[in-house]
């Protein structure tokens, strides 16, 4: 049967014939400078439509230069050089080179193994690693599948086993034996994540609402009882955008004649009287409703659509026998969509939890049938001219079109804190950037305030923050449940994630247009070994940010987690504290519970929401935070969330040599911005030397930090507005304060305490402090955690006798 149009993706698959080599049995083709798709087939039948994974051939032409010596031939661009025997492909007759690399790792030989090392492993050779399907039952690390970063600078992607699609874009049977694709990017990792998402089409962009916190807990809630959750949040200023219901929304204790009850399309009325007021309370209340799906066991005669679908199938619904659930039929599915789940969309279901775990068989040979559930929510969720979502497990690569991943039920312990940064970064290396762990850990383990409340940070710094639990009355992740501690702790990391948006939605769109995931490997942009060090979680988040996951339990003395990681050349100035950091080094970074290790490189610049608006419109009040040392700047963008959005981008801009900050006027459709809009902005980095032509606005200078605030109140986005700060930057005025407040907090002796201190008074330079740190007689825990202060910033004393910025 022909499918709607809004089941067939817009694919781009026939390659430029100049740009394709071809013999009886093979092809090569040049798709960039820097990929090359490899063929072989017995019978001469070559893939030109689209597959699963691949869908866009049609790149830019690249020269390139072909020279043959009888079957053999040598085929080169700017970035590899190929030879061929012209034989069947083999590693002794098919090589490629990368220029200019002399290390005999620099050769990609057919058949290569490409092993992904274990995290522990030590250091990392090969393949990097891409993702995997689920971290169901994970206690810890699991293996990864390939990606498309390789410590050797080739990788390839086999798309031998996908399918093809079909006119309708409909999976079926495809040609050829061998379809080969090696990426030589050398360690250029977002290079090779160009190129692939130019062959397998873009990060889709998601709605703005998904990048706020969303509420899931297995449990089977009343209406009455959710609402009044979601409502005492609120009153409680912990804001979330999305609510997710688990699956006991449908008929769970179902008559054991009809199966399994964890499939169900039917509202449980014991529970949830009302479905449509309850949906309206919720979206009321500013929230976007998902419910989970289990579909393999099909449509059965209890359920409410059941009359519907069977006569839509031509089955008769008096004699109630089930319907399988046959997604390897295109009648089937379309009429699933239509009958079943749109009637209870129509009712206020926003997007569908796609919880699928039965198996990857179906009765089209090589048909994953996870796959092709995402691809067909997805497609369909984007319907009158909404933005598409879906939220379900890895299929695979080409996965990343189908956002969000849902990572499953993890163990809750450290060892799957431990994990989860590096398994989440590492999946930028086949283009899926937006992995949803359940934070927090779904189920087993034990309970530790300060792990779970480890968890929650690292939500705020998550790709998507997805609260989630299993049933049980005692692992739910309300914050009221922990001790005061972990419960402020908590507080806090949901709030800042909410106030990331402005930033969080740019990143979104960059991911979009740029290929280039929020969260990243630090790798990716500081390609070298020490980057790629094993047991730090290390990761990139968005332009300018570098987190430093904290995975286990603190040290019971200094009351400090610890994480050792590469940080990258530059100065960087941690989030919280404001405290700077040279680079190009290992750094162990220490912190108590109430902080966590998020540095900023100088010159970055960061929106946020300010004030208490719990919504996840565009806010009427902005906060950004600029970090000082270096000339930035950051081009904000905002739109309407939809399906083709009208979207406008502001320039926001810091010039370090004469202390300007600007707000350029905004270009594009200014519709979609508040009509009245603040402006807050904080500089951090400067130590006070008058106040320059800021003094017509309202500036504060918080010490604490080294951060200038300045309100410049309502702004006119046609106009945009500017201020410069007559300040130079600031060494650490406030070390001493910091190493008191560090020696006060020790859990040790007071003996101890005072002798530690009057070292640190009577030698007050910071040479001569490091110096004599090491000689003095005292733990390893305490000399380091005293260490990282003295030693933050190595550029420190030079910069502490660095002359004013000029006018």
């Amino acid at each position: 049967m022909a499918l709607p149009e809004r089941f067939r993706p817009t694919t781009t698959p026939f390659t430029d014939p100049a740009q394709v080599l071809v013999g009886p049995t093979w092809r090569i083709t040049v798709l960039t400078e820097r990929l090359l798709r490899l063929e072989w087939s017995d019978d001469g039948q070559f893939e030109d439509r689209a597959t699963q994974v691949v869908w866009n051939r049609d790149l830019p032409a690249v020269p390139y230069e072909v020279s043959h010596d009888g079957d053999a031939l040598q085929l080169s661009t700017r970035g590899l050089q190929l030879s061929w025997d012209g034989r069947r492909f083999s590693p002794g007759g098919l090589q490629v080179r990368q220029p200019g690399v002399r290390d005999w790792r620099s050769v990609w030989h057919y058949g290569d193994p490409e092993t992904v090392q274990e995290r522990e492993a030590g250091w990392h050779v090969g393949n990097l690693g891409g993702t995997a399907r689920t971290l169901d039952e994970a206690d810890g690390a699991v293996p990864l599948e390939k990606g498309l970063v390789s410590a050797f600078g080739f990788a390839t992607l086999d798309d031998s086993g996908s399918l093809a699609l079909d006119d309708d874009g409909w999976p079926t049977p495809r040609e050829g034996e061998v379809d080969l694709y090696l990426f030589v990017h050398g360690y250029d990792a977002p290079a090779a994540l160009r190129d692939f998402h130019a062959l397998t089409g873009p990060t889709p962009l998601l709605p703005r609402w998904a990048l706020g916190n969303w509420w899931s807990r297995y449990h089977p809630y009343t209406s009455g009882e959710y609402v009044a959750l979601m409502d005492r949040f609120a009153d409680e200023g912990l804001p979330f955008s999305v609510a997710v219901i688990d699956m006991d929304w449908h008929w769970v204790d179902i008559d054991p004649r009809h199966g399994s009850g964890w499939t169900g399309f039917s509202w449980n009325t014991d529970l949830i009287g009302d479905p449509e007021a309850f949906l309206a309370a919720l979206h009321a209340r500013g929230l976007t409703v998902s419910l989970n799906l289990h579909p393999a066991d099909g449509v059965r005669s209890f359920e409410d659509a059941y009359p519907r679908l069977a006569r839509r199938l031509g089955l008769d619904p008096d004699a109630g026998e089930p319907i399988r659930f046959d997604v390897a039929s295109p009648t089937f599915m379309q009429a699933y969509f239509e009958e079943v789940l749109h009637p209870l969309e129509a009712q206020g279901v926003d997007f569908w939890w796609v919880d699928w775990q039965q198996g990857g068989a179906s009765s089209i040979p090589g048909l994953d049938p996870l796959w092709l559930l995402n691809h067909l929510h997805f497609l369909d969720s984007g319907r009158d001219g909404r933005r598409p979502i879906t939220f379900s497990r890895y299929a695979g690569p080409g996965s990343h079109r189908y956002p969000i991943g849902f990572s499953g039920d993890t163990v809750t312990t450290w060892e799957s804190l431990h994990f989860q940064p590096w398994f989440t970064a590492t999946a930028a290396n086949i283009g899926y950037g937006w992995w949803s762990h359940d934070i927090g850990g779904h189920m087993f383990g034990e309970r530790d305030d300060e792990m779970v409340a480890r968890w929650f940070q690292l939500g705020t710094w998550s790709p998507i923050n997805r609260l989630h639990s299993t049933s049980s009355p005692f692992q739910g992740k309300e914050p009221w449940k922990f001790g005061a501690e972990a419960r402020a702790v908590m507080a806090d990391a949901l709030r800042l994630r909410h106030r990331l948006l402005p930033y969080l939605h740019t990143m979104n769109e960059r991911a979009h247009r740029l290929a280039e995931p929020l969260v990243r490997p630090v790798y990716h942009a500081d390609p070298r070994p020490e980057s790629v060090l094993p047991g730090s979680g290390a990761f990139l988040f968005g332009t300018g940010l570098l987190v430093a996951p904290l995975t286990t339990p603190a040290d019971r003395r200094t009351r400090r987690a610890s994480v050792t990681t590469w940080l990258p050349e530059g100065t960087w100035h941690d989030w919280y504290s404001g405290l700077r950091y040279t680079g190009g080094r290992f750094v162990t970074f220490r912190r108590p519970l109430e902080t966590y290790p998020v540095l900023a490189r100088s010159g970055t610049i960061v929106p946020l929401v300010d004030g208490d608006d719990l919504s996840v419109a565009n806010p009427a009040a902005l906060h950004v935070r600029v970090f000082a040392g270096a000339d930035g700047e950051f081009v904000l963008y905002e739109d309407d969330d939809g399906g083709e959005p009208a979207a406008c981008r502001t320039r926001l801009s810091w010039n370090q040599a004469d202390g300007t900050f600007a707000i350029d006027p905004v270009v594009g459709d200014a519709s979609v911005l508040p009509d009245l809009r603040r402006w807050r902005v904080s500089v951090t980095g400067l130590a006070p030397s008058g106040t320059g032509a800021a003094s017509e606005a309202r500036t504060t200078y918080d010490n604490a930090t080294g951060t200038v605030t300045v309100d410049l109140g309502v702004v006119d986005p046609a106009v945009g507005a500017s201020f410069d700060l007559a300040l130079r930057s600031a060494s650490d005025q406030r070390l001493d304060e910091r190493l008191f407040a560090l020696v006060h907090d020790l859990q040790v002796g007071y003996i101890d305490k005072h002798a530690l201190w009057e070292f640190l008074e009577a030698n007050p330079g910071r040479v001569a402090r490091v110096a004599g740190l090491a000689s003095l007689p005292i733990a390893d825990d305490i000399r380091d955690v005293v260490g990282e202060l003295l030693l933050a910033d190595l550029a420190a004393e030079a910069s502490s006798t660095s002359a004013e910025p000029g006018p």
